[in-house]
């Protein structure tokens, strides 16, 4: 069957319009409801597609993740980011693997266990929410939030947990991806993270997709 340009035209444009309607959609909403993405969807987010459009290595630079560092995901859920992280630090660094839903930490424990991953000895799961981090004062070098920030209802209230763990001088990495039902501009990001405290550094990235990395400042001022 031979199909004319002008149909051709028509099935992009309905389709277009389709995929805008239902961003519109969930956009509203996820505006009205926050929670957190399910388990169901986790073999989306931990998928070659979602990596092409938020690549890893390039997270990793931007995030500013080093070798030997202990970094903490908060949100880590099945894993798309974590094992590459983990390598990234190294043997002798630590990768504290967070999210509130048993399901995601399943699937990630599973992921683990794989052929492929079982050098991995520098991944730890903790069952959480980011309001109560399972750590100490000043304990992490790095904590970063992989389109999770915006699900978390009390951001305020998150970002100074964040600020509690993180080590003076300690980096926090926030990431975003456009196609995010709680898509947030750059400087809405910025903004909310200044205003808990923490300095911003660099901002990477484009429209489409960015990371944005801040530092708690090296001395608390005085109270």
């Amino acid at each position: 069957m031979n199909i004319s340009f002008s149909q051709i035209l028509k099935i992009i444009l309905y389709g277009s319009g389709l995929l805008i309607a239902y961003q519109v959609l969930i956009r509203i909403i996820r505006k009205l409801f926050h929670f957190p993405a399910p388990a169901f969807i986790g073999f989306f987010l931990d998928s070659d597609c979602r990596r092409i459009m938020q690549p890893a290595e390039e997270f990793i630079q931007a995030a500013g993740i080093q070798p030997g560092t202990r970094v903490l995901e908060i949100g880590c859920g099945s894993g798309a980011y974590t094992t590459f992280v983990a390598r990234a630090v190294g043997e002798r660094g630590r990768v504290e693997a967070l999210d509130i839903q048993p399901g995601m930490l399943a699937q990630l424990e599973r992921k683990l266990s794989q052929p492929e991953n079982q050098d991995l000895k520098n991944v730890f799961l903790h069952k959480a929410d980011a309001y109560h981090l399972p750590f100490g004062d000043e304990e992490l070098d790095l904590v970063y939030l992989i389109t999770v920030l915006p699900e978390i209802p009390n951001q305020a209230r998150a970002l100074a947990e964040i600020m509690r763990v993180l080590k003076p001088g300690g980096t926090l990495a926030v990431a975003e991806l456009l196609l995010d039902p709680d898509y947030p501009l750059k400087r809405t990001t910025s903004q909310r993270c200044q205003q808990a405290g923490f300095l911003p550094r660099e901002m990477k990235g484009n429209f489409w997709s960015y990371t944005a990395r801040f530092s708690k400042p090296a001395a608390c001022p005085p109270g």
